[in-house]
């Protein structure tokens, strides 16, 4: 059994990582127009952020770091964040009680481990917020996301989930992938669409 308590020798500058992280969130805030109260979802490889394959060399201090910079931007506006646990527990994810009540969703008996299964970034989530519980799916009622290192959070964003282009393109080694959602359009070719919700 490998050893995932491992902390990268490789030279990472939390304080960069965390700013890394409140930018990536801003311009995401900025470009998908969230309003108070909806879910902001985050799946993160503390290791793929070290620059090292998913799953392998998880990091607490690294997913610490996410997730202040995360919360920094996240909590002032109201958003409610969604943190995503990794594949061994079916991509469930940590939320405040008060999310779980609001969106009607299923709790689910887990608490996630950096070492054995849920990751880093989720085992920070439990520790760090209010009342945290974890829930088996959002039912895809996500507003926007972010993807920190090839997670996969589509299946938790509400359909029709659209790709951002932001000027963030990594936090440390870690590919960023972010997207929102956007109300279907419906009418065909004789239909008017509102642009604002594009």
């Amino acid at each position: 059994m490998p050893d995932h308590s491992y902390t990268s020798a490789k030279s990472l500058n939390l304080e960069e990582i965390k700013s890394q992280s409140a930018e990536t969130v801003r311009e995401v805030l900025e470009k998908s127009h969230l309003k108070k109260g909806e879910i902001f979802v985050v799946g993160c490889s503390s290791s793929e952020v070290q620059g090292d394959a998913i799953g392998t060399h998880t990091n607490v201090d690294v997913a610490r770091a996410i997730y202040q910079g995360i919360q920094e931007v996240l909590a002032p506006a109201g958003i409610r964040l969604a943190a995503q646990c990794c594949e061994h527990l079916n991509r469930a994810l940590i939320v405040e009680r008060e999310t779980m009540e609001q969106f009607r969703l299923e709790q689910v008996n887990v608490i996630p481990q950096p070492n054995h299964a849920g990751g880093a970034f989720a085992t920070v989530a439990y520790q760090e917020m209010t009342d945290p519980v974890a829930v088996e799916s959002l039912n895809a009622q996500a507003s926007a996301g972010i993807d920190i290192g090839a997670t996969l959070i589509g299946m938790h964003i509400h359909p029709v989930v659209v790709p951002l282009r932001i000027q963030t393109r990594q936090i440390g080694n870690a590919i960023v992938i972010c997207a929102r959602r956007r109300p279907k359009y419906v009418g065909g070719a004789r239909a008017i669409y509102d642009p604002s919700l594009m």
